[in-house]
Formats: structure tokens, sequence, C-alpha cells
């Protein structure tokens, strides 16, 4: 009770920090044309079992055609298991595209599915899965379907 120093109090929530997503992409707009790249992201929870964020971008490629996809979602997540979850998310996205040498900004709005499994207990590493659905709103209204998957990588 006389002790000088600050006192500290522990949870025992071994939530990281933030969750790192590192994989493939690929998408498809409803015209047939079909792309694919990379797909990097950070996510992480302002308000627990309620909001996660995540903010990512991927880089698609198909013939004469290059566009990079940047996104925000705010998701809901709910625990399945110890290692098992699942989000449901929405928000917008920016939809740089350059094709035939010609380079196109757009509006986007994403909806998302991300279920997420942690095969060891301590919740460092783990795999994803994330389709989603995509409405362009510029001047074309390009709608895409797509899929995320890769490695989680916990940031302590």
């Amino acid at each position: 009770m006389l002790a000088s120093g600050p006192l500290i109090a522990q949870t025992d929530n071994n939530e990281p920090a933030a969750v790192v997503e590192l994989g493939g992409a690929t998408s498809s707009n409803l015209n047939g044309q079909s792309s694919a790249g990379g797909d990097v992201a950070i996510e992480f929870t302002p308000i627990e079992n309620w909001l996660e964020i995540e903010v990512g971008t991927a880089p698609l490629f198909a013939r004469h055609l290059v566009e990079w996809d940047t996104d925000a979602l705010f998701k809901k997540p709910w625990t399945l298991s110890k290692r098992a979850e699942l989000m449901i998310g929405a928000g917008p996205e920016w939809v740089h595209t350059r094709q035939f040498g010609i380079r196109t900004n757009a509006l986007a709005g994403e909806v998302a599915l991300d279920f997420m499994y942690w095969p060891g207990a301590q919740h460092r590493f783990g795999w994803f899965i994330e389709p989603a659905y995509e409405y362009t709103f510029g001047h074309v209204h390009e709608r895409s379907i797509g899929v995320s998957w890769g490695l989680l990588i916990a940031i302590p």
C-alpha cells in the first residue's frame, strides 16, 4: 500500500495489437475479365468483439491491365472457436487502373467475408480466406467478385 512506484495492471488478454495479412488475390468482373496478384493488409481491433478495421492493397495484373485496389474495411467479428474467427465487413475502396496506357481512378464500395484460422493456441501465425464483392462508382459501374487468401502474422 505504501509503494511509491506506479502500479501497472495486467490483463489476461492475449489479443495481438495488429494482424498482418500477406497473400494472393484474384478478381473477376462480371464481364468475364480476370486478374490476379498479391495482397497485403493490416488489421486492428479498436472495439473488442464489435469492430475490426482492415486497411490493405492488392495489385492485380491481367493482359494489358494493372489495377491497384486499396481499401478500408470495417468488420464485425464473431469467434467460432478458440482457433477460428469469422468477420463480415464493408467499406470504401480506391481503384487505380492502367489499361492500354490509359490511367483511371474510381471510388468503389466493397463487402467481404473474412475467415481466419489460427492453428496454434498463441495466435502468432494463421491462415485467412476472404471472398469479396466490389461495385465501382466510376463511369463504368464495374462489378467484381474476388478472393484473397494467405498468411496471418500477429503483431504483439
